[in-house]
């Protein structure tokens, strides 16, 4: 508009030829001839009114066009949904349009204005990172090679790339899956590798950190949550289709890529370790490589901005557990890879919470840790713990013949010796303990002396049954001294002399 304003006043105040007017403002000849056209057209001379601005002269010189009609109304936002579904394009969007409106737009209006409206919705809000506050993390697109010295199969690598969001530091290292064991163990050394614990991590909505995508109230994975009690860390995931949630893991793992990944096309590299070997040289270089729009380098900004502010790593480290739901049998026990673990006789017929780790087994119900067992890796195996079986079941159980022997020591030592022939006289244990317990009740059903003297008469005339000592309580000379052996000599014996007198014939 300055130069507008020169071109009216050389024209009208100076009457300077088009010429010399083209020559001291510097603009082309048909600008000069169009702007003086559009003057006389509009009728303005020089001096312009003194209340006009910029504005008032640019409406004047140049009015806006009026908008075109538009054959039909175009619904954009139905537009945009169904360009969300896989194989449909604006091509044939515009087709299905045409058809039902002959008369409509033509296809380079159509995407025209379509793009025009795209560009109204998509404004971007810049975010501001906190130092200390979030780390964003995420896969690469591209995976790196790794083969195998024995097979010689060739096996794709995934890379983990973290980056933390005020100062760009940046973590990457190469891992066999996207799996829980693989995607916590490599969150779990990024945050070793940083030295402290943001107050949130951002990731993506991949399986192993979200069970179920929700956009207000996504249902974490259990053990990427037991990963967050246990560093004491949000989890925010990012909404689901919105990369710009995560920007910078994104812009992270697009630098990773091309300073890293790109590196190494040509190496060849025979295991993991010596893959991420080579990684963390090549992070070191890109930590420290200076920064085009901004002073100093990642590192250096990590370690003036950032790495005061994390929290402190806990005293142990994370360690994995996979999480499954077992019932519990009618014999209180649950199944864990084919191996048996005992709970309270409670809980029989209920579902539990079942943390699965290399060396532990952790059961818990409605979040309340009710067993521990050590974790058995023999096929068929049973780990129980005596107090989860039912007083019954204990009794049955703990019925040995040393705490028998230990009731009938307190009783007298005729007690103790009808039990120990028991013992001896019977094929099975069980029969033993059996017998053993029908003899120490009578203690209860008698008394404990004439249980004695009972198993003393029992004794005498080796009859050890609890029959018979139950029978030698209940004859009334129990209680009366011991019944003395028959006589020798007898009425119907006919002795010795007869004997003698037979031989003598």
């Amino acid at each position: 508009m300055r130069k507008i304003r020169e071109i009216l006043r050389l024209k009208f105040e100076a009457k300077l030829s088009e010429r010399h007017i083209v020559r001291s403002v510097g603009a082309a000849r048909s600008t000069v001839q169009d702007c003086l056209c559009r003057a006389r057209a509009a009728g303005v001379s020089w001096p312009l009114p003194a209340d006009w601005g910029d504005i008032q002269l640019e409406r004047v010189l140049y009015p806006p066009k009026p908008p075109e009609p538009a054959p039909q109304l175009l619904d954009f936002a139905a537009i945009r949904r169904a360009r969300q579904q896989k194989g449909v394009t604006l091509l044939l969007l515009w087709q299905e349009y045409k058809e039902q409106h002959p008369d409509g737009l033509q296809y380079s209006a159509y995407c025209e204005r379509y793009a025009r409206w795209r560009g109204t919705q998509d404004a971007v809000l810049r975010q501001t990172h906190t130092p200390g506050d979030k780390l964003f993390v995420d896969y690469a697109g591209t995976t790196l090679e790794v083969i195998d010295r024995r097979s010689g199969e060739v096996c794709s690598a995934q890379v983990f790339v973290a980056v933390l969001g005020a100062s760009n530091y940046t973590y990457a290292e190469a891992t066999w899956s996207q799996t829980l064991p693989d995607w916590l163990g490599s969150q779990r050394r990024a945050l070793e590798f940083f030295g402290g614990v943001p107050q949130a991590i951002v990731p993506d909505n991949l399986k192993s950190a979200v069970s179920k995508a929700l956009r207000y109230e996504p249902d974490l994975n259990p053990a990427f949550h037991e990963f967050a009690t246990h560093y004491g860390v949000a989890v925010l995931p990012a909404r689901v289709r919105k990369p710009r949630d995560k920007a910078k893991v994104e812009v992270g793992v697009q630098i990773v890529e091309r300073w890293i990944v790109a590196r190494l096309r040509h190496q060849t590299f025979f295991s993991l370790a010596e893959l991420n070997t080579a990684i963390r040289t090549l992070l070191h270089d890109l930590n420290t490589r200076p920064f085009k729009k901004r002073d100093g380098t990642r590192a250096s900004v990590f370690a003036e901005v950032e790495q005061p502010v994390l929290k402190p790593l806990p005293l142990h480290p994370y360690e994995f557990g996979q999480w499954k739901q077992a019932k519990v049998h009618l014999d209180y026990h649950i199944e864990v890879a084919h191996a048996y673990y005992s709970v309270p006789h409670v809980l029989i017929g209920q579902k539990l919470d079942v943390r699965v780790s290399a060396v532990s087994i952790e059961i818990f119900h409605k979040g309340q840790r009710v067993a521990v067992h050590v974790r058995s890796h023999v096929r068929g195996s049973f780990s129980t713990v005596p107090e989860h079986r039912p007083p019954q079941h204990q009794a049955v159980v703990n019925l040995t013949h040393e705490r028998l022997m230990k009731q009938a020591e307190a009783i007298g030592p005729a007690t103790t010796a009808v039990l120990r022939a028991q013992v001896q006289r019977r094929v099975h244990p069980e029969q033993a303990i059996r017998s053993g317990l029908g003899i120490l009740r009578l203690a209860k059903d008698f008394s404990a002396p004439a249980l004695e003297a009972a198993c003393e008469r029992a004794l005498a005339i080796h009859s050890f049954s609890y029959r018979a000592v139950r029978a030698l309580l209940q004859l009334p000379a129990a209680t009366t001294a011991p019944v003395a052996p028959p006589s020798a000599s007898h009425a119907h014996l006919r002795g010795a002399d007869y004997y003698k007198d037979t031989i003598a014939c």
